[in-house]
């Protein structure tokens, strides 16, 4: 008899990773066999795109698919509101396990939003101590924002802070992934494992590091611009992580890309490994493998770094979705983003209608083959640091449109101009029909009103939470010990048999009568 068991669900998050940098998407030199694997036996969404490239506002869309105007989750620092449904909540009610290995950065004492279990604690802080300052225009603050140590200090190391914090998600995720094959096998499961590589520093382990000859790392594909020749959003980027610093060599690019690259490789090993644990347990047939990011990294292009931008290497993600018994390998080039991942989870898990309108829709159909939409959509919205007034993108068929009421409006044509030196918003007629979509869509001076206003709250209220005792948000992994191994309110046997996968042979035939 068929089993009518819904689909198990991996989703693996990456961290920063750019899709320029992955042999899936056109590299010829970094080392993914894993994500290879997947992309050549799934379907590879070529035009994935962070919906606000940054990490706490990026991720919160992957869980709810709503644009972060939506949800008050503007920066790294803006508490996500429990109030939202997520994915976790529509496969809960469709009768699934949930849980969340690694970083999601949540912000606020909802550390959960929907998942059942959360087996580590986030590497970032969950307060609102990273609130970024509008009127600040383009100044730094020095002790969160983004500098240029990373850049020129790359190389190996067997241990670091991201490092000590990978390793733990991964076991924990792999562990949890043989208690569903022991405990619940009757039970479908959506675990989450999201890693914090390949983000910056660019220190790798020598394991990886070794996989890479330094002397045939590319440099950037467009040269280093100096500050009068970037844009101005791009300026301030340039200023807020403090880029003109240091002198920064080819030698430092080609060690910074290597340290890169050595951590895309760390990753596909632990997703390697989580495969291979599926495949041992006899889960991997009845597991759909979703594998993304939150956005990408400049590393280095026009001599820029890190992200903040809708310009391709810091907005173009992965998404490679897998499940060889349900899914044909297939090429997609219609433009998608995070704000998809929501109602596509839910989809896979049954539940056909959201309890409220999202900025996403369901990919289901086309990962069963339906024709691309010319016209579809991936909307941007970034309300962060690097930023003093909301930014906005556009991407549909070859064009992205960016906007922003303080900048000049960018227009690109990416079969054309895909590393996007040639800014049409001048001269081609498209940019106004754009522009006219942007202003329609959004309402942006109520929402730039909004921004300001939220953060001289949270400015206020972390000076506030320092004084006197102070309840931290950050969330604590709580493990049941007594319920752990053997303990004695339980029989030894059958807890040792229980706990064995694939089970121990029947010897009851052998008892002696």
């Amino acid at each position: 008899m068929a089993s009518t068991k819904k689909p198990n669900i991996l989703f693996v998050m990456a961290d920063q990773l750019a899709a320029q940098f992955l042999g899936p998407y056109g590299h010829p030199q970094v080392q993914t066999p894993n994500l290879s694997r997947l992309a050549r036996e799934g379907v590879v969404f070529e035009n994935c795109y962070s919906t606000s490239p940054l990490c706490s506002p990026a991720r919160a869309t992957v869980m709810n698919g709503l644009l972060p105007s939506r949800t008050g989750v503007y920066d790294n620092a803006a508490e996500f509101p429990s109030a939202i449904p997520t994915w976790a909540h529509y496969l809960r009610l469709n009768g699934y396990q949930t849980c969340l290995s690694g970083k999601m950065h949540f912000v606020g004492p909802d550390q959960l939003h929907g998942l059942e279990e959360r087996l580590t604690t986030d590497i970032y802080p969950a307060d609102f101590g990273w609130t970024p300052d509008w009127r600040l225009k383009q100044e730094r603050i020095d002790w969160w924002y983004h500098n240029m140590t990373s850049v020129l200090q790359p190389g190996i190391a067997e241990i670091s802070n991201q490092l000590e914090f990978d390793d733990d998600v991964a076991f924990q995720a792999i562990r949890k992934l043989y208690d569903f094959a022991r405990f619940t096998p009757e039970k479908p499961f959506c675990l989450m494992a999201s890693f914090t590589h390949p983000h910056d520093p660019y220190a790798a382990r020598k394991k990886y590091w070794d996989l890479y000859d330094e002397s045939k790392i590319a440099l950037p594909a467009v040269p280093r611009m100096s500050r009068d020749q970037l844009d101005p959003h791009s300026q301030r980027l340039y200023d807020v992580s403090a880029m003109s610093d240091y002198t920064v060599t080819d030698a430092d690019i080609r060690a910074a890309r290597h340290g890169y690259f050595a951590n895309i490789s760390y990753v596909d090993d632990l997703l390697g490994q989580m495969i291979a644990t599926l495949e041992a347990t006899g889960q991997i047939d009845d597991t759909v493998i979703i594998f993304t990011s939150d956005h990408g990294d400049f590393l280095g292009e026009r001599g820029l770094w890190y992200k903040m931008s809708y310009l391709e290497p810091a907005a173009h993600i992965p998404l490679i979705i897998w499940h060889p018994k349900t899914i044909k390998p297939r090429r997609v080039k219609e433009p998608v983003s995070l704000a998809d991942i929501a109602p596509t989870i839910a989809a896979i898990g049954g539940t056909e209608k959201l309890s409220r309108p999202v900025d996403g829709r369901s990919l289901q159909p086309l990962l069963q083959g339906a024709p691309e939409n010319p016209d579809a959509t991936a909307w941007g919205e970034y309300l962060a640091e690097g930023a003093i007034a909301p930014l906005y993108m556009l991407r549909r068929g070859p064009w992205k449109f960016i906007h922003s009421p303080v900048d000049p409006d960018q227009l690109f044509n990416l079969l054309d101009d895909p590393l996007e030196l040639n800014n049409l918003a001048t001269t081609h007629p498209l940019a106004k029909k754009f522009r006219a979509e942007v202003e329609a869509k959004f309402d942006i001076a109520r929402i730039h009103k909004h921004v300001l206003e939220s953060q001289q709250a949270r400015l206020m209220m972390f000076q506030a939470m320092k004084q006197g005792h102070h309840f931290p948000w950050d969330f604590q992994p709580l493990r049941d010990a007594s319920e752990q191994y053997t303990r004695n309110h339980m029989s030894v046997t059958e807890r040792d048999l229980k706990s064995r996968f694939p089970q121990a042979p029947d010897i009851e035939s052998k008892r002696v009568k």
